[in-house]
């Protein structure tokens, strides 16, 4: 697996049978947190994906003009964490009918993206959006689209929860209004 920061890449080993799920859902320090609670997550790094800036820094995809969203890349053990727990995890963790917005946070940047790696993945979230639609008013607007180049983020982002000390940001308050 490669991940691209500061203009070098990095590799890192994925464990043997692990596979890997991209999402974005807001701010990527509370998506991170709550993939890194389920069991059978091997590792959870926050970065860009979507995009079509080379190597963008936080402040130029908060400037909007990449076309990147904040995200996290999932590293997850099939056998003991399904996709399709993952999946539901997404969902309930941000608002999927607020368009480029969660919380207070405005933007593309923050919208909300399911980026599959593979066809299965893609019907999958396909299904699942399809589902999770019916419990809810409003239509969801989350886009499924392919995995691109992901770039992690600068370290200061990284495990920002544990570092800070704080505990939540506008993807872990907001709830989605519900029939």
């Amino acid at each position: 697996m490669t991940h691209f920061s500061d203009d070098h890449a990095v590799t890192s080993a994925r464990p043997n049978g692990a596979q890997r799920a991209t999402f974005a859902a807001g701010c990527f320090w509370g998506v991170e947190a709550a993939f890194r609670e389920l069991d059978g997550v091997r590792d959870v790094t926050v970065g860009y994906t979507g995009g079509t800036t080379p190597d963008p820094t936080y402040e130029q995809v908060c400037g909007g003009a990449t076309g990147h969203a904040e995200a996290v890349e999932v590293i997850f053990d099939p056998a003991t964490v399904s996709y399709l727990q993952l999946l539901d995890t997404f969902w309930h963790i941000h608002n999927p009918t607020t368009l480029d917005r969660q919380g207070w946070d405005l933007g593309s940047q923050y919208r909300s993206a399911i980026f599959f790696h593979d066809s299965e993945q893609e019907r999958l979230a396909l299904a699942a959006r399809e589902s999770e639609q019916e419990s809810l008013v409003k239509p969801i607007v989350t886009e499924i689209v392919p995995a691109t180049t992901f770039y992690r983020a600068e370290e200061y982002h990284q495990r920002y929860f544990e570092r800070s000390g704080y505990a939540a940001c506008g993807v872990t308050l907001e709830v989605p209004a519900t029939s």
